[in-house]
């Protein structure tokens, strides 16, 4: 009978399958893998983002992920992989991927579910630690793979008498041609700051490209897509922050930090560029997450599309701030960290992490 489904019936069910069960489905034959690729209703429409942590120093080819649904991690191999990689963004299922093996940058797709690893083209300009943001171009798109563009601002290139200077240029890949374009000049001062000073990680909001400055006090850079302007935001309580981070919640830019001996807050940009207080860690999860410490120094934070997460190392707890269900509020709940899976131990690691549902 389960051969004889009709394509489009067959991916009305495997709609309701969660990521680790679809990923399954996917590989039990050849018809029902055709259907997951094919049918863009197969993404899963009713679960809660997975979280992906990838140690720093890919010791062992491997990422685990945390199903949110059932509170419990995976391990999954990447010895598929070409290099060691590092994530930059999430773009629908995929997740946008730097090598770690090489300085100059080069970016690329991956899925760890899937097994799917794709470089893309090399950049017009040979340049190392630019700074690399993202832009979906139609988020309601159906299908689990929307179009996007991926800009690269700033990083040291070679300079014309031999040495290394600041690359004053933007470049951007649009994923319909495949391929890169200079898009332009920008401010030097900018370029030095978007490559000392920044991470990689960017905020897409109203047709401004976000970067947080990685240096206290700490700022937001902009660059406004339309226009081809920059420009730069305060950051409420900027030379106190202990860790900072950038992130999109509900249509708006969001801004998470914490201070030494004090809270965790989270604030919403709100018009004429000011921050408004929306939330702050619960004071019983921000002590049992510091476990004792005053410092919120190794917090990092990622974020996805109805979750906020701060974390630490892979063995620590998470603190989540997740929109349920019914999505008409916002609750905080309890992470615990990864010491065992299947029964065996687990190394306490250094971990970078992404927030996605990955399913395709």
């Amino acid at each position: 009978m389960w051969s004889t489904l009709p394509f489009d019936v067959l991916a009305k069910i495997f709609s309701f399958l969660s990521p680790d069960s679809l990923a399954c489905a996917r590989s039990a034959c050849r018809q029902w893998h055709t259907c997951a690729r094919t049918y863009p209703s197969t993404l899963p429409q009713h679960h809660q983002a997975w979280f992906l942590a990838l140690p720093t120093r890919n010791r062992g080819q491997c990422c685990y992920v945390h199903n949110p649904v059932v509170d419990k991690w995976h391990m999954l191999s990447l010895d598929f992989l070409p290099d060691p990689i590092r994530p930059v963004a999430s773009i629908g299922t995929l997740i946008l991927v730097r090598p770690t093996n090489c300085t100059i940058l080069q970016l690329a797709l991956c899925n760890p579910f899937t097994r799917q690893f794709k470089y893309l083209p090399m950049l017009n300009i040979t340049r190392t630690n630019p700074a690399v943001g993202v832009v979906i171009l139609e988020p309601g798109q159906p299908g689990p793979n929307p179009d996007f563009r991926v800009y690269v601002a700033g990083g040291m290139s070679e300079a014309p008498r031999g040495g290394a200077t600041y690359e004053a240029t933007l470049e951007m890949y649009d994923s319909v041609d495949d391929a890169w374009h200079i898009m332009g000049f920008m401010p030097v001062e900018f370029a030095v700051r978007l490559t000392v000073w920044t991470p990689n990680e960017s905020v897409y909001s109203d047709g401004v490209l976000y970067w947080m400055t990685s240096a206290r006090a700490y700022s937001v850079m902009g660059f406004h897509l339309g226009s081809h302007t920059w420009r730069e935001l305060s950051v409420p309580m900027a030379d106190r922050l202990e860790f900072a981070a950038l992130l999109w919640r509900n249509g708006r830019l969001t801004l998470v930090g914490g201070t030494c001996g004090e809270d965790a807050c989270i604030w919403e940009l709100t018009e004429g560029d000011g921050w408004g207080l929306i939330e702050k860690v619960p004071i019983e999860l921000g002590i049992k997450f510091l476990g004792g410490k005053r410092s919120w120094g190794s917090t990092k934070c990622v974020g996805s599309e109805g979750a906020i997460c701060l974390y630490r190392e892979f063995g620590s707890g998470m603190v989540v701030w997740r929109e349920i269900e019914e999505k008409v509020r916002w609750e905080w709940f309890w992470v615990e960290g990864c010491h065992f899976i299947r029964d065996k131990q687990v190394q306490n690691l250094q971990i970078k992490g992404s927030g996605n549902s990955i399913v395709s």
